[in-house]
């Protein structure tokens, strides 16, 4: 029997082709693994993260339970992942914000909003770095890069290195972990003139 991290591979030397598979599938988990350490080392994902919630911020399941909408609290708080093309803000074209549904906090700008083909809201950089937390996320049998809220640390997805221009990176985001909060309209003008005493 071989074995790889959580994997076995016995039932695929029983199959035609079975020892193609197997080295594919570790292949494929080697690139896996090496792809999450180099992602990290490039924009600097910790294991831990210093940073404490605010203290006005509930703290219990049941606090968060009753201020989020059930899909909300699912993704934000366990980590959940909302279906690709069923958020409301996938394909979002209006300029204006998107704050963290738990707390408000800035989180992205429309500017950086660009079509990945995902189905979830993609960013290629975050209105401010101290916005945001990167984890190491080990789950799934890979090693992706998990985006937190830093005020609230609540989960809104990954970040990838497969982005566009400047930064090369796409947050992907779930949309049921944001707010949009539109921009206003720039006061044209008639307003201006009406303003004048």
């Amino acid at each position: 029997m071989l074995r790889v991290g959580r994997l076995c591979y016995a039932r695929a030397f029983c199959l035609p082709g079975g020892a193609a598979r197997v080295e594919f599938c570790m292949l494929m988990q080697i690139l896996n693994v090496a792809a999450g350490f180099a992602l990290a080392a490039q924009i600097g994902a910790t294991k831990e993260s210093p940073d404490p919630p605010q203290a006005s911020l509930p703290k219990t399941d049941a606090q968060w339970k009753k201020l989020l909408t059930p899909e909300a609290y699912y993704v934000t708080r366990k980590k959940g992942t909302e279906r690709p093309f069923s958020g409301k803000y996938w394909d979002n074209k209006k300029p204006g914000i998107y704050r963290c549904v738990c707390c408000g906090t800035p989180l992205f700008g429309s500017e950086t909003k660009f079509e990945s083909g995902t189905g979830w809201p993609s960013f290629y950089a975050p209105v401010k770095e101290a916005n945001v937390r990167k984890e190491l996320d080990r789950s799934l049998h890979m090693r992706r890069i998990e985006v937190e809220c830093r005020n609230c640390g609540a989960h809104l997805g990954h970040v990838f290195s497969d982005g566009p221009p400047p930064t090369g990176l796409r947050y992907c985001m779930n949309s049921v972990a944001l707010e949009f909060d539109p921009a206003k309209p720039a006061a044209g003008p008639v307003a201006k003139a009406e303003a004048k005493p």
